[in-house]
């Protein structure tokens, strides 16, 4: 999977959290509760419910984000030893 996929995985994810997060609102305001407690019970129900019907997508999301942060350190390792002067590859 190339990191290309992290935009979409990310997205999709934050999609499905707050779908999950209006689910469980809506299915409170069917049963009369006040608009403001439905949002307060779906968003603390909805966290660790997401958590374990999401985790396929969380797991993605996560790879990602650690394939992209091990770029950026090899990217920031090569430009503090350019900057040090020191031989970097293909260099003459």
């Amino acid at each position: 999977m190339s990191d290309n996929h992290l935009p979409r995985d990310l997205t999709l994810y934050v999609l499905a959290r707050f779908a999950l997060v209006g689910v469980i609102a809506g299915g409170l305001l069917l049963a009369n509760v006040p608009l403001l407690v439905s949002l307060l019970i779906g968003l603390v129900v909805g966290l660790p419910l997401g958590m374990l019907l999401l985790r396929s997508l969380n797991a993605r999301v996560t790879a990602g984000l650690a394939r992209r942060n091990e770029k950026r350190a090899r990217a920031r390792a090569d430009l503090r030893s350019q900057l040090r002067g020191d031989r970097v590859d293909g260099a003459a």
